[in-house]
């Protein structure tokens, strides 16, 4: 066959360019931070122009945040994810199924941004296919059970403390949650809408007195939007570090309250009542209000681990119910009682 350029057919040289635009097309497309979902084989820091390979945190931020830059943040270490002999499952995976039998949450896990304290927690994490930072901090070990305001305990949440200010200094909102918060309800629905509030956090107890002094706070939950105002307050937090020798940084955050620190950088504060916002300290009488439930006023992870599981149980005896007879859910909610926490009362003596 002769295979002078002049046999080939008519407008073969227009098909050559079109396939050649095809394949670059595709190539680009392809390559595109925007196709697909993030996960771990197609997002390295090379997806996101002006992140350096190094900044891991804010690749991994870039991943959970919602559009409007927010995003949820639970820590976890090696005491949270692995099994005891005992037990069946783990604090983490009490967690993530309140995520799944809780009432429009289930789609809030694409948000959850789980930072671990060390390299078990992170693995576990990566299996669980969650977004995951591992947070590193040299010469300290956070991987075991930290018992209540033992100095380990009080070092992590100082810990905890500096590295959320970090996520405000890069402009982003947050839920901080602790990991026995059991998410039975989406609570974006009962926060402040239209930016009313720089910082939403829940209490042990609520009161009806509006003065913030006389409220008493718990930093296992809250909800900060990152501005000038609440990158001071954490600042001016995080400095009080060396000068409060046998508290947690709760109290000292309590006690920067009771001295005026709000009113002085103007903030707005809204302070979560434990009917929406519950806890073992003061439960929620409203099951069909209810949207958290923290493990508070407990001493270890075991009684809390075991207090928590039984909660799930009667969430999910709520929900049971409801479906079979949801004519009468005022009725069921007006007769619910939560099972008596005793684990966590036994756990203080």
């Amino acid at each position: 066959m002769d295979h002078n350029s002049k046999q080939f057919f008519p407008g073969s040289h227009v098909m050559i360019y079109l396939l050649v635009a095809i394949a670059v097309y595709v190539f680009v497309w392809f390559s595109s931070p925007f196709f697909g979902n993030y996960n771990e084989t197609n997002s390295s820091p090379s997806n996101f122009p002006g992140i350096g390979v190094k900044d891991e945190l804010e690749l991994a931020l870039r991943e959970a945040s919602m559009p409007n830059r927010t995003v949820i943040i639970a820590v976890i270490n090696k005491a949270y994810v692995e099994r005891s002999v005992n037990e069946e499952a783990t604090m983490l995976d009490l967690f993530l199924e309140s995520f799944w039998v809780g009432e429009n949450t289930r789609s809030l896990l694409e948000h959850l941004l789980l930072v671990a304290v060390d390299q078990t927690a992170y693995e576990r994490c990566q299996f669980q296919r969650l977004h995951c930072y591992r947070l590193v901090t040299e010469g300290v070990d956070f991987a075991g059970e930290k018992v209540y305001m033992s100095q380990d305990f009080i070092n992590m949440m100082w810990r905890r403390t500096l590295f959320l200010l970090e996520i405000l200094k890069r402009g982003y909102n947050f839920i901080f949650t602790d990991i026995d918060v059991m998410w039975l309800r989406n609570p974006f629905l009962r926060l402040s809408p239209l930016k009313e509030a720089d910082l939403e956090i829940s209490v042990d107890t609520f009161n009806d007195d509006p003065r913030p002094e006389n409220k008493y706070i718990n930093t296992g939950f809250y909800y900060i939007r990152s501005n000038s105002k609440t990158i001071s307050l954490f600042h001016t937090w995080y400095s009080q570090k060396n000068n409060s020798t046998g508290k947690k940084e709760q109290d000292v955050l309590q006690d920067l309250i009771r001295g005026g620190l709000l009113q002085k950088l103007d903030l707005k504060v809204k302070f979560l009542e434990t009917r929406y916002f519950s806890g073992f300290c003061q439960d929620s009488k409203d099951i069909t209000a209810v949207t958290t439930m923290h493990a508070n006023c407990c001493r270890n992870s075991k009684a809390k681990f075991r207090d928590l599981t039984t909660a799930l149980r009667d969430w999910k005896q709520f929900k049971a119910a409801v479906f079979q007879h949801p004519e009468i859910i005022d009725r069921i909610g007006l007769d619910f009682k939560w099972t008596a926490h005793t684990e966590c009362l036994n756990s203080w003596q």
